[in-house]
């Protein structure tokens, strides 16, 4: 099956105070985007690749991918949903025999190749949409907004969500099209919006996002270890 992954890389990654588009920030000397990208393509499981960047960012990162034909670069959009929305539109267009579609955050360089191919394996098994998943470990409480504690949530049925997350293409098209990407703060929320069942698979402590300065030091130590 060809498998198409899509990366949005526009943010300014603001939290992390570089000054420059956080997909760009180095890790061990190497931009978190690379990163992120070897272990899609190191999975063995995802035929191409295409990065969503800001206008200004398209002639650097093609240059950062200048040896790799599998990997293609576009132009995002004002947002990380709509960045992926015109990723989805540009990737579709440039590969139309693509029928399973994943979603990565440029900043979780060092998801394991592993997981990539297990949510393509599931996919390709039957499900319609799969994400990543994490039991949480902290005590979560719900809070008004002058922050006193209404009630403790049961944390038994929570999961922290990570990417890659991977749909059928239709799917994922049916969910861009429907208009309701407001609704979600995810891919897989957009398509639950259709009524669509997402399942899950164990997620990686190692696919953690990048976004504060502190994330960073955290991937630099695993780096160098």
């Amino acid at each position: 099956m060809s498998v198409l992954a899509l990366v949005p890389a526009a943010g300014d990654g603001v939290r992390l105070g570089a000054g420059i588009p956080k997909a760009l920030v180095r890790l061990g000397g190497v931009p978190l985007v690379v990163r992120a990208v070897r272990g899609l393509l190191d999975s063995g499981a995802v035929d191409h690749v295409l990065i969503a960047v800001r206008d200004g960012d398209v002639g650097e990162m093609r240059d950062l991918f200048a040896d790799t034909a599998a990997v293609g670069v576009a132009v995002g959009g004002a947002d990380r949903t709509s960045s992926v929305g015109a990723a989805l539109r540009c990737g579709l267009r440039e590969w139309p025999g693509t029928e399973i579609v994943l979603v990565h955050d440029a900043a979780r360089a060092l998801t394991p190749p592993a997981l990539v191919a297990s949510l393509v394996a599931a996919v390709a098994g039957g499900m319609d949409a799969v994400v990543p998943v994490l039991p949480v470990a902290d005590t979560i409480k719900e809070v008004d907004a002058a922050g006193a504690v209404e009630r403790t949530v049961d944390r038994s049925r929570l999961r922290a969500v990570q990417t890659p997350q991977a749909f059928r293409r239709p799917v994922l098209e049916r969910a861009y099209a429907a208009g309701l990407v407001d609704a979600a703060t995810d891919d897989a929320g957009l398509v639950e919006r259709l009524g669509v069942k997402v399942h899950t698979v164990p997620g990686d402590p190692l696919a953690f996002k990048v976004t504060t300065r502190w994330d960073l030091e955290l991937a630099e130590h695993l780096v160098g270890s």
